[in-house]
């Protein structure tokens, strides 16, 4: 155990850009204590750290949080998972349980504009002494930026079109760079492809690129050497200046954990919520992502796949969408990670499941089936035109086209030969539209 948890309880102070928003505190036991600064909590005009924190009535929840081992939820979903989650504590020499250390070391890059710093301004936390016994010394550079999710990733600095380079520590960057599998081949160009695809959809995504693994500078030692591509992706919780724009994901929203993200909620909340919070256009947007990530085939769109972002701090705006793969060439499985009216598999995603679902959600039923539609349509077509120029695995393109014929939604845009052709609309009769809200 650290030196610190004998002598004092140690405090992180946690800041939104330039606003303290409170402290968490590491008490005996590895208890971990979050509490509200008073000023923030009375101050009419406070930038929102998460939905999580108001009451039904948005008032803001003041009650302090207390977790052993780990840290308040929305603390925890800012830290990384998988491989990420157990390179950077070792490199350190602390445990990757004791999450009040790992924010500690990574609270300076953590994602959206949450700062979290030692209130003495100790730059780094003491290492485990029996971690020490094990393992090598602390490395001169230790990487400190925490970026979520479990996939290996990066973030760096420079253009991609002339050079991206991991900085020193890690910290800051516009671009986030995500390395290639050594389970799967080419995720990556996976990833990029459904990127384009949806972008091509008319869903909102930002910049993406491939670019071979050993041109990136920085990287440590340990992944450099890679032939094989990486993707880069411009973050949107970074303004061309370097600012930090606000984000959480909805497993925050809901105040859940890391690993019940696949839990407890449904597409059909998000929904809701969506609507309720973020507006029709939002909602509309929210279903398009729907439709177009089952017709690709992608069984991994949990709560954590889903964030929204405060650019003037105070108002949720649905972020971009990330995290578009295509799984089923890898795992098989034809089922949504959440479930739509209490339906998983793609095999039922129908008008009819798509008119219980609006109903369940409070939505109008005709704008949502218009939108599915309108969504199928164009993803089918998109795919037609865009499918032999993508860079993907010959098993990811047979899985989408495999997808695109048991997904009801996008069976009806098929040619009669099942080709992934967009069929012929008969003279006369439209596809469905959205029509754009009045102002």
């Amino acid at each position: 155990m650290p030196k610190s948890d004998k002598k004092r309880p140690v405090v992180l102070e946690v800041w939104l850009n330039q606003i303290r928003v409170g402290t968490i505190t590491n008490l005996p036991y590895d208890q971990n204590l979050f509490v509200f600064d008073e000023e923030y909590a009375r101050a009419g005009d406070r930038p929102v750290l998460s939905l999580s924190f108001y009451d039904d009535n948005r008032e803001l929840i003041t009650e302090p949080e207390q977790v052993q081992t780990k840290v308040s939820p929305f603390f925890s979903n800012l830290l990384p998972e998988g491989r990420l989650r157990e390179y950077l504590p070792e490199a350190a020499g602390i445990k990757d349980v004791r999450e009040f250390f790992l924010l500690w070391l990574l609270g300076a890059d953590l994602p959206g504009a949450v700062i979290a710093q030692e209130s003495e301004g100790t730059p780094l936390p003491p290492a485990d002494a029996d971690m020490q016994k094990t393992s090598e010394p602390r490395k001169e550079q230790i990487l400190r930026f925490s970026l979520a999710g479990v996939q290996l990733k990066f973030s760096a600095i420079g253009n991609p079109g002339k050079q991206l380079t991991i900085p020193a520590e890690g910290r800051g960057g516009a671009w986030i760079i995500k390395l290639p599998s050594a389970r799967f081949p080419l995720v990556p160009e996976n990833e990029f492809s459904m990127m384009k695809l949806a972008g091509a959809v008319g869903i909102a995504v930002p910049e993406v690129g491939l670019m071979p693994t050993n041109q990136i500078q920085g990287l440590p030692f340990e992944f450099s050497d890679a032939n094989a591509n990486s993707l880069y992706v411009r973050r949107f919780d970074r303004t061309p200046d370097g600012g930090r724009i606000h984000i959480e994901d909805f497993n925050q929203i809901y105040h859940q954990f890391p690993h019940d993200k696949y839990k407890h909620y449904s597409y059909t909340n998000m929904a809701r919520d969506i609507s309720n919070f973020l507006g029709t256009e939002a909602t509309v947007e929210f279903i398009r992502r729907l439709v177009f990530n089952a017709a690709i085939g992608n069984a991994d769109m949990h709560l954590k796949n889903w964030s929204v972002l405060y650019p003037d701090t105070r108002t949720p705006q649905l972020a971009p969408g990330y995290d578009f793969v295509s799984t089923i060439a890898c795992t098989k499985d034809r089922k949504m990670a959440l479930s739509i009216a209490k339906e998983k598999d793609t095999k039922r995603l129908d008008q009819s499941l798509l008119e219980r679902f609006a109903e369940k959600a409070g939505l109008p039923k005709h704008m949502v089936v218009q939108t599915a539609l309108d969504t199928a349509e164009k993803t089918v077509r998109a795919w037609s035109e865009m499918a032999s120029d993508l860079p993907l695995h010959d098993q990811v393109r047979e899985g989408i086209e495999e997808q695109l014929r048991y997904l009801p939604l996008t069976q009806q845009f098929l040619d009669a030969s099942g080709k992934n052709h967009p069929k012929k609309v008969p003279t006369g009769e439209k596809i469905p539209r959205i029509r754009k809200p009045r102002h």
